[in-house]
């Protein structure tokens, strides 16, 4: 079993989730941010989501306020901001963070599976983690790939 099953998070009203959970799907998981240049990328995301979630896709959402304090709400306000704009149904858990000595376990293992550009750390917003149904991470793709790019990459994983 994939190391990414014995990790937990916590979800948008700060409950206990086991990654386990989503064992057999294959996942996008993506650090996300209300007031960054990319969050029209929801609407992307939302897209795949419901294109392919019946085939066994679940996209994860993860707030982050590391990058230019671009997610300053609480968990709260994160949920309304992303159902009022963008009518998400995936799961956006509760904010995190992805770099630094605070860096939640998930990040530590995403970063650690699919190494970056110069540096393993997380760049900004919106850099995406392609995961299969083993649990082991396919791909990492920057914040300006958008989810579009990156469909024919999810179809070969379901």
């Amino acid at each position: 079993m994939s190391e990414l099953y014995n990790i937990s998070v916590k979800d948008i009203e700060l409950n206990s989730v086991d990654l386990s959970n989503y064992q057999g799907k294959t996942l996008l998981i993506v650090n996300v941010a209300s007031k960054c240049g990319f969050t029209p990328q929801y609407k992307d995301l939302q897209s795949l989501y419901e294109k392919y979630r019946d085939q066994g896709l679940e996209v994860l959402g993860f707030p982050c306020n590391q990058f230019g304090a671009q997610e300053p709400g609480s968990n709260a306000a994160v949920q309304e901001f992303c159902q009022l704009n963008y009518g998400l149904s995936f799961p956006v858990m509760g904010k995190i963070e992805v770099n630094g000595s605070g860096q939640h376990p998930l990040y530590a293992h995403l970063s650690k599976q699919a190494k970056g550009l110069i540096t393993d750390s997380i760049k900004w917003n919106f850099t995406k983690f392609l995961v299969n149904r083993d649990g082991l991470v396919i791909e990492r793709f920057a914040p300006v790939t958008k989810p579009e790019a990156i469909s024919k990459n999810i179809e070969e994983l379901l």
